[in-house]
């Protein structure tokens, strides 16, 4: 994590410079401004996106010669609005990102860099219920999302330990705090990411066990989430998307290594006033999320393709997709150094 990755973009972004992007990446002259790029969240502010508002806040984007501007996903979601031109980048995640390039016409976007190493999602449940593995789930009650990804990898994780999944009582999953329902008794168990609801176990004071999803078996450590960016802007502006990929990464270095202060970024950052009130928590996942960055890759954002190819085969093996999508999707190519 103590690498020099800052990288001297000399000249990269001097035509850029003189001008300004559209939405596909294109140059258009008549402002002598700096180029402006839209980022598309996935959600509310959250310490998954503090190394963009890092970058934002430390002034790398400026550096970079670079006006960008953070925007809430639409109702259909932050990939269709990359795809569509109206994002150069969003955040999403492999998983569902799947269904975007498992058409005959895949989505014009190309996932360009891993925000997280490795899946930190797994399964919530009351401490001492016995759920603290996926054998437990038998006969308790799970709320769920009713997604066929989400189905069949519960059923996977079951049955490698000879667990019948028809057992599991499915309710709608519609929590907004996971430990507080779980100790209500609104449900048994629920799908969460470790870095926040499972963290906000801990600040709320609830006992909670927990399982992860990439433990049960390497194929379900996909990535998620990933930073996805429109491909007719990639073709168009590599330079510019590779000037953006360094003043983020530089950003995410800086909240790996600085936790507090970069949590503080986020929450002075967030528009939508969604974190207001959470500081303990934002502290508290920061904390832990600053070591899952790069975690044990040799740089921030680099996507392991063999990795990526496991969960694809999986999904197609399960007869997830109805297109093998190995070897689609992503690209290290825009990332420093590359």
């Amino acid at each position: 994590m103590k690498r020099n990755h800052r990288i001297v973009l000399a000249g990269v972004l001097a035509s850029a410079l003189i001008g300004s992007i559209g939405a596909s990446g294109e140059v258009l002259a008549g402002e002598e401004e700096k180029v402006p790029v839209t980022f598309c969240l996935d959600w509310t502010p959250n310490t998954n996106h503090t190394g963009i508002y890092a970058a934002l806040s430390l002034g790398y984007y400026d550096e970079a010669g670079l006006d960008v501007k953070i925007v809430q996903p639409p109702e259909n979601g932050a990939l269709l609005m990359c795809a569509a031109g109206q994002a150069q980048f969003a955040v999403d995640a492999q998983d569902t990102m799947a269904a975007s390039l498992d058409m005959d016409e895949p989505l014009g976007v190309t996932a360009v860099a891993a925000i997280l190493q490795h899946n930190t999602s797994g399964i919530l449940s009351r401490a001492g219920d016995g759920i603290d593995s996926p054998k437990g789930l038998e006969g308790r009650t799970y709320s769920t999302w009713e997604s066929p990804v989400e189905m069949a990898m519960l059923k996977f994780c079951m049955e490698q330990e000879g667990a019948d999944f028809s057992s599991v009582t499915l309710i709608p999953n519609d929590i907004t705090d996971e430990p507080a329902a779980l100790a209500a008794h609104q449900t048994d168990a629920v799908w969460v990411f470790y870095g926040w609801s499972g963290i906000n176990a801990g600040v709320e004071g609830v006992d909670c066990d927990y399982w992860a999803f990439k433990d049960i078996s390497p194929e379900l450590d996909y990535y998620t989430p990933i930073i996805a960016a429109n491909n007719t802007f990639l073709e168009e502006s590599p330079e510019i998307a590779r000037a953006f990929l360094d003043a983020t990464l530089r950003g995410y270095l800086y909240a790996a290594e600085n936790p507090r202060e970069a949590a503080d970024m986020l929450i002075e950052g967030d528009s939508t006033g969604s974190l207001l009130g959470e500081q303990d928590l934002v502290y508290a996942s920061q904390e832990y999320l600053s070591g899952q960055y790069a975690a044990d890759a040799p740089a921030w954002g680099i996507i392991d393709e063999e990795r990526w190819n496991g969960f694809y085969g999986w999904l197609y093996k399960n007869g997830l997709t109805s297109h093998d999508l190995t070897g689609m999707g992503f690209s290290n190519d825009y990332l420093p150094g590359a």
